[in-house]
């Protein structure tokens, strides 16, 4: 017979609702989807969800996209990576006060 260590959840009371990971995998998946929606490819990812796997580890799931939209997604990382490393002018906000 199988004996369960002390403080262990067997299968049958675990709930995916009381793990952390299902926690993150959903906000993460929100945090997503929104960003998802102001580039106007909602309807491109229709897979899109949170879940668990068999180890409580959360996990966002893209699911398959075509290859259209693997090519628009490519060019907004490429945007975005280029936009973080290009150098900005210096504002108003930047000068210490009396410069």
């Amino acid at each position: 017979m199988h004996e369960e260590s002390p403080g262990r959840l067997d299968a049958a009371c675990w709930s995916p609702l009381e793990s952390d990971g299902w926690y993150a995998a959903r906000d993460a998946t929100t945090a997503l989807r929104d960003a998802l929606i102001s580039a106007g490819m909602e309807r491109d990812f229709p897979y899109l969800r949170a879940d668990l796997n068999a180890f409580g580890h959360g996990l966002v799931e893209l699911g398959r996209v075509s290859p259209a939209t693997a090519e628009h997604l490519a060019e907004l990382l490429r945007l975005a990576l280029a936009s973080a490393a290009a150098p900005r002018p210096a504002t108003e906000t930047d000068r210490e006060p009396g410069e």
